[in-house]
């Protein structure tokens, strides 16, 4: 009787962990529709690359919300759909299509478990 206790509080923690771990993707994704760097920016790892096009470099935090936020003023958002979306070795990613004023952008974005948290490793605006 212990034991099947045992597995099933271990079989409902598992369940959460990986509710939990989608949690930040779908935020990061909300950011993202929204043009909101800063809902974007609260999952940014230490240093965070950021790929715009012509350029691409490694920020801290506060400079990837500077970049971002400069991104989505420069380019307005009008929407963005999730094309792909999965989890590959313990990492989350997402690949959609960020339609804004602009023009449209394949959008890559790649988040990794650290510690008990998600971080955002990686965002790519590609045309």
């Amino acid at each position: 009787m212990k034991m099947k206790t045992y597995l099933s509080a271990i079989a409902v923690g598992l369940l959460l962990s990986a509710f939990t771990l989608l949690s930040g993707l779908n935020d990061v994704i909300s950011g993202i529709r929204s043009g909101n760097a800063s809902v974007v920016a609260k999952y940014f790892d230490n240093t965070v690359e950021i790929s715009l096009p012509g350029r691409s470099n490694s920020y801290s935090k506060s400079q990837g919300e500077a970049v971002l936020r400069d991104f989505f003023a420069n380019n307005p958002v009008k929407s963005f759909t999730v094309n792909h979306q999965g989890e590959s070795g313990g990492s989350q990613f997402c690949i959609g299509t960020l339609v804004t004023g602009n023009g449209s952008f394949r959008t890559t974005v790649n988040l990794r478990q650290k510690g008990d948290k998600e971080a955002l490793q990686e965002i790519k605006f590609e045309n």
